[in-house]
Parts: structure tokens; sequence; C-alpha cells
């Protein structure tokens, strides 16, 4: 329930990245919500034929509320495999296309259904596994696991003084965040 509830409190946020979890488990709740949602109004249509109907408004309500975080953790899913979110707009367009958009929609799946870009990518650390961005190896610079990026060496100005890579504000010796823009180096 913490991942579906995660989803919402992240309600329009596009940028990072989401795990399978948090999207499956996401979709997974949002589809028991609708189908009970829909239960209500199927059983207050058999009830009362007359204002039945009011009951489906909730189902409506509920669904128009749920498109921006479905769309949101779609594509921070889509940023997690190393895919840009403009290629999950892409796919959804070509969904209206007969036969275009049964493929697409095959290959929308697969790709929701891809495992982690290892380590850091242009989206931001991996969620599966924070303590593998570059920086968190203990302080070893020169250690970082095969098929990760090796951590970034600050860089080091006049007097032996570091630079912040990020900023390039100068940091304290000895300091390994920036005091500008808290990265940590």
């Amino acid at each position: 329930m913490d991942w579906y509830l995660m989803v919402w409190r992240k309600y329009a946020e596009f940028d990072g990245r989401s795990r399978r979890t948090e999207y499956w488990m996401f979709v997974l709740f949002h589809f028991l919500a609708i189908l009970a949602l829909g239960v209500v109004g199927v059983v207050g249509l058999a009830i009362s034929k007359d204002y039945g109907a009011v009951l489906f408004v909730p189902v409506g309500i509920y669904g128009l509320a749920g498109v921006i975080p479905t769309l949101a953790v779609a594509t921070r899913r889509f940023h997690d495999s190393g895919k840009s979110g403009w290629m999950l707009l892409l796919l959804i367009v070509l969904g209206i296309i007969p036969i275009v958009g049964f493929i697409a929609a095959v290959i929308q799946i697969v790709l929701l259904c891809q495992d982690s870009a290892p380590g850091v990518n242009q989206y931001g650390p991996n969620p599966k596994f924070p303590e593998q961005a570059p920086g968190m190896f203990a302080g070893n610079a020169a250690f970082a696991p095969a098929g990760y990026p090796a951590q970034p060496q600050p860089l080091v100005g006049q007097y032996g003084v570091g630079l912040c890579n990020r900023c390039g504000a100068t940091m304290d010796p000895g300091s390994s965040f920036c005091g500008s823009c808290g990265a940590h180096v």
C-alpha cells in the first residue's frame, strides 16, 4: 500500500526514477480501486434503476484524478530503464492507430517490465540500489563495482583546495560536501 500512496504523494513529478515495484503496485491498487467503485455503481444500478447511475460518478472522478499520477509514474519508470518519457508519449499517441497501437502497447509493456539501469543515469540515481550511486562507496574513489560508473574525482583548484564538480564552488579542505549546492564529491 505504501507504493500506491508514494505515487499519489509524487502526483505530478515527472522527473526522477521509479522502481518496477512502485509502478506495478500502483497499477494493481489503482485497478482494484476502480473495480471496487465500479461494483458499487453496478449494485446501485441494480437496486435503483432511476438513481443508481449516480453511483458511477465516483469511478469517473477517481479515473480522471488518476490520469496524471499514472502518466508520471510511467514516465519515471521509463527513466529508470534509461528511456525518455517522451517515448512513452509517442507510444501512447501511436496507440490510436489500430494495428500499430497493438504493437505500441506491447512495446510499452515490455519497456515497463525492464529492470533498472544500473547505477546513475541522466535521470538520477538508481532507486533500487541508492547505495550504488557514485560517491557512495565508503569514500573510496578508486572502488566501483563492475558495470557501474566510477566516482567522479573532485577538481583541485589553486593551492590544493577542492572545487565542486556540480557548481564549481571552492570547498573546504577535507570536506566531502559542497557548501553551496550540497553535492557529495
